[in-house]
Parts: C-alpha cells; structure tokens; sequence
C-alpha cells in the first residue's frame, strides 16, 4: 500500500528555492505535528507502514526530499543538496504544515544526517520539539569522532576507523563521477528492490517506488555536496537544542553502534534504544518504531505542557535499550523461572502478558511488574497443554495488546521414577505440559511472529537434563530433549524471518517446581517425604531463579541457540560434547533420596 492509497491521505506542493516538493499528510491537523524525513536511496514511501500507526494520534507529514519522490530536482544538481539548502526545504515545510507550534522531528539514514543539522542549528530554535533519529549521524558529530581517533590512534580506536571506513565503502563509490547514474539507472536500479527482499528481509510492495532510478542519482549529490566538507571542517557548535532519541540497529550494515559514543556530549537530553533489525528498519520493524516514536512525541508535549523540562523516558533497567516498550509473553509465570523472567522484562520497560494455569498468581506477576517498570502488564490463564485454549489466548493477546515480539514458553512440571514405574498417564502429564505446550506456544505465536515479518524472538525452557541422562528422570529428560531439538530446528527454520530461537537449560535451581513433583511408584506418604526431601536439596543449593531470567535476557540480546545456566549445567553440556560416556556412568548412580 502506498501512501496515496492511505485513508485519509492528502497531498499539497511547497514552493521552496525554487524547486516544489510534494508533502503528504495523515491524521488530525490540530494535534501535534510529526515530521518523517525520508533517506538514501528513498522517497516518503518508505515511512508508509510507520506513518500508518502514528496517524492515529499526531498529524503526519511526509515529503519527498529535493530531487526525489515526485518532488523536483534543482538545476544544476551540483551545489543543490547542501545542508543549509535541505534546512531551508525542512522550514518552509514546517512553516506550511505546522506554522504556529513546532514539529516533532524523525529522521532515518540521509533523513537522520538532515534532521541533525535541523536540530543543531540556530535557525531552527523554536520550529523543531523533538528529533528521533535512526541510521544517519551528523556529519559534525562524525568528523569530530574521526580527528578524536586520529589524533590519538590507540589500538581500539584504529580500529574502529578501520570498521567504519569498510562500512562507509559506499560513500567513496558515490563520490565518483558518472558512474553511480549509469548504475542505477541501470541494473542496480532494476535489482534494488529484489536486493533489499533477499538482504534485508524488506517487505515486497509498493516500495520502492519506480523513480527509484532518478532518485538515488540524484540522491548521489547529498553525499557530494556535503560529505568531505563537513568531515574534514565539522561545526563546533552542533549542539542539539531539542531532545533526542536515538534508536540503533545493532545488525545495520553501514553503520557502526560506535559512532554513537559520547554522543551525550552533542545531545545533553539523549534517549537512547537499540533494535534488533539491519538498515531498513522503516519497512521491517515499524511496529516498534512508530511505538517509540508516539511514546517520545507524548513525552515531549506533556512536558511542554507542564513547562518542564523532558525527563528521560526510557527505562533505566539492564537492557532496557532492548526491550522497552516490547511485547513479552511469559508461560508459567505465577511463580519460580517464570515470574522471575516476568520481573526481569518488566524491569527493562517491557509490556508483559504473564500467563499461567494460576489465575491469582498469574494476576500477581502482572501487577508486580507494573510496579517494577512495565508501563502495561496484564495476568492470563491458560492450560499450556491446552491446544485450542493457547489458540484462543493467542488470538487474544494479538487482537487486544499486539504481536508478541519475546515468546517465553516456560511452563513445566517435574516427574521422577524410574521408567518401569512411570504410568502411560504419567507419560501423558508430562509430554502435554513441557513439550506440548511448547509446540503450542511455538505454533500459535511463532506463527504470528513470522505473518507480521518483523522478527522476534522465542524461548523455550528446556533443562539440563536435556542432554544429562538420568535413571531417576526419563520421562521428564525426554521431555525436555524433545524441546531442546524442538527449538533447534525451529531455529534454523526461522532464521531467515529474522526470528531468534533460545533453549534456556538450567541445572538445580531453587524454585516450587519440587513441592509439586511427582515421583512414579510413590505412595501418597513416600511422595510426600520425597518432594520434601528434594525441595531442601534444591533451597541448599540455593541457585535463584533471578539468574535464570537474567540469563534468558542475555539469549535474547545475543541471540544465543543453547545456553546452560547453572555450573552443573555447563559441566553436563560440556560433557554430552566431549565425554558422553562419563555423563552415561553417571547416568547410572541412585540419586541421594
């Protein structure tokens, strides 16, 4: 869908040194003002799904910068896209759409170089009241950290010239005469659009648009007019005298997350978030973009309002550049791993759906979290071994709080016994619970992870006894064999819809799981003294829960495949790899209950 075809979509020309650009705007003229400026080699429709979601609540404008889209190009092109030419363009937008309260700012690749002069530049105080940027830094600011790191050339910093001036290979093919154009109006121009499909997972549609060819040679004299110039004499005043949020793709291919360093000292009032997603982020995460967006904009125009200045609205937690304002569903969260990972996400500024067969405790964990640092949360009952009832759930959550970007299929009961004592029913219990409900989870959310194409991530709590055979276990070991080979191949099934799989895999930890064991072949008395045996076994080894959950948001953020948790559990993993027969001698010891 392209903008055109939006509900609600207009269209106006703005007459600026004379060239027109074409300016398209959504949502209510009286509300606030929210201003996307597009990239490199893009026109307006890249904002399209971004622009959707915002429109709800601000008034959007759009516009083809000079010489793109169906705006047009000044003649010559040489010396037409400098940045004080591209400030007079954002102006007298900004005087057509908005003339009697500022713009909010959004600025991505070329868009963000823009919108950090915008937002630096005396001339434009008091027409600009915030600037979200993503993908494109000033160019002062970057020829400021070029001189810092060759001015003093330790080892580290060499190298992060180094990493960045083989990201930057671009900028050096565009500076050269002619054969850019002939490029891309040649074959790059016809296999762009199946380039982003296959490299950066970006949506086939209505983007890009067919004066791609026109726009990315003309787009070629941004960097020449600007680029060599601004790097080797960068401003010395570039300060930015409006809020900034800064939102980095950890996997963008052009930039390097250390070009941001120290950038506190350009911006004092600096939100920082980091996403996982390459270059395009517009097309292939804008759910969580025009999220962060609304949430900056309301945060500024409430504090304008109270005539305060912008407080930090980011949560302060670990990882709360990751996960603020994500949506995180917990299985099993009533208490132990789950209510522990719960808290955790919650802490780092996620929204939590904490679901468990425990209605009151389920209910309990959600409004923990709230009061932790989730800015929603709500309780959900469900059977994880429930086929129709996790449909139901999934449907739910989808059509009430949105897409799930963290699936966290926790959820588990314990079974000890040996396997001739171990009833068909016993089997039954425990495969429906720990590896059904998994499969479930997986199915019904992993499911609308991957329709809405934006990624995400899973992650399925198997156990070290995964891979640690037992005699004592072997119901509840196959079980959790079962889901640590379940998220493996749904790994690799899912890796190229950018969603991350993770099996959690802890050892002995101190949780309720014990009280609530059941232990085949055991009379009611014999059950009872083995659940309170085994429950003070596991409160002297006293691993908490808390390290769990901090170890399963570290498999988010780095996006790890199998990650045992507990010293028992890495010697065990350690030895199913190297000495298996050691770990099947073990195997055959009785356990001391």
């Amino acid at each position: 869908m392209s903008l055109r075809d939006l509900p609600g979509a207009r269209e106006r020309r703005v007459r600026t040194g004379g060239i027109e650009l074409c300016v398209a705007e959504l949502g209510d003229e009286e509300r606030p003002t929210v201003v996307l400026v597009h990239g490199y080699p893009d026109s307006k429709e890249v904002w399209t799904e971004v622009a959707k979601q915002l429109a709800d609540q601000w008034h959007v404008v759009l516009y083809d910068v000079r010489g793109h889209g169906r705006s047009t190009a000044p003649m010559p092109l040489r010396g037409g896209f400098t940045l004080e030419k591209l400030t007079d363009d954002f102006l007298a937008v900004a005087d057509a759409v908005s003339p009697d309260r500022p713009v909010h700012l959004v600025g991505h690749d070329w868009g963000s170089v823009q919108a950090w002069e915008f937002a630096t530049v005396k001339r434009t105080e008091g027409r600009v009241a915030s600037f979200t940027s993503m993908s494109g830094p000033s160019l002062d600011h970057f020829g400021h950290w070029i001189k810092q790191r060759m001015a003093r050339p330790t080892p580290r910093r060499v190298g992060q010239l180094l990493g960045q001036g083989a990201k930057s290979w671009y900028v050096y093919m565009l500076h050269t005469p002619v054969l850019p154009e002939l490029a891309w109006r040649g074959p790059l121009g016809k296999r762009w659009p199946r380039m982003l499909e296959r490299l950066e997972k970006v949506p086939a549609g209505d983007y890009p648009t067919s004066s791609l060819p026109d726009d990315a040679a003309h787009g070629a004299w941004l960097y020449r007019d600007n680029v060599r110039a601004r790097l080797s004499r960068p401003r010395t005043d570039a300060y930015a005298h409006v809020p900034v949020q800064l939102i980095t793709p950890t996997g963008d291919i052009f930039l390097s997350e250390k070009l941001y360093d120290q950038l506190e000292l350009w911006a004092p009032q600096l939100v920082r978030r980091t996403l996982d997603g390459k270059h395009w982020v517009p097309r292939t995460r804008p759910d969580q973009l025009a999220s962060w967006i609304s949430e900056f904009v309301a945060a500024n125009e409430a504090a304008e309002e109270d005539g305060r200045p912008m407080q930090d609205t980011a949560p302060t937690g670990a990882y709360a550049d990751r996960f603020g304002g994500r949506l995180v569903l917990v299985t099993g969260a009533a208490g132990g791993i789950g209510r522990a990972t719960a808290f955790a996400f919650a802490e780092a500024g996620a929204r939590v759906v904490a679901v468990d067969r425990d209605a009151e405790g389920a209910a309990r964990t959600a409004e923990m979290a709230r009061l932790i640092g989730a800015p929603a949360a709500w309780g959900e009952e469900v059977d994880v071994s429930d086929e129709q009832a996790m449909e139901k759930l999934a449907e739910k959550v989808a059509a009430e709080y949105g897409i799930v970007d963290v699936l966290v299929n926790n959820a588990g009961i314990g079974l000890s016994g040996s396997f001739l004592d171990t009833t068909s029913e016993d089997w039954k219990n425990v495969l429906d619970v720990n590896l059904w409900g998994v499969i479930h989870g997986c199915r019904f959310f992993g499911r609308q992870m991957a329709e809405r194409g934006q990624g995400g991530h899973i992650v399925n709590t198997a156990s070290a006894a995964a891979y640690q055979p037992s005699r004592a276990l072997p119901a509840y070991s196959t079980s959790k064999a079962a889901v640590l080979m379940l998220s493996e191949c749904l790994r690799a099934e899912l890796a190229d819809r950018s969603i991350g799989v993770s099996a959690i895999c802890p050892g002995i930890v101190n949780t309720n799981i014990t009280a609530t064991t059941h232990f085949a072949g055991a009379d009611a008395a014999e059950e009872k003294r083995l659940r309170k045996r085994t429950s003070r076994l596991y409160g002297l080894r006293n691993y908490p829960p808390e390290r769990v959950a901090d170890a399963i948001l570290k498999a988010v953020v780095r996006n790890q495949a199998v990650v045992p948790v507990t010293p028992e559990a890495r010697g065990a993993r350690f030895l199913s790899r190297f000495s298996p027969g050691a770990l099947r001698g073990i195997a055959r010891l009785k356990p001391p209950l």
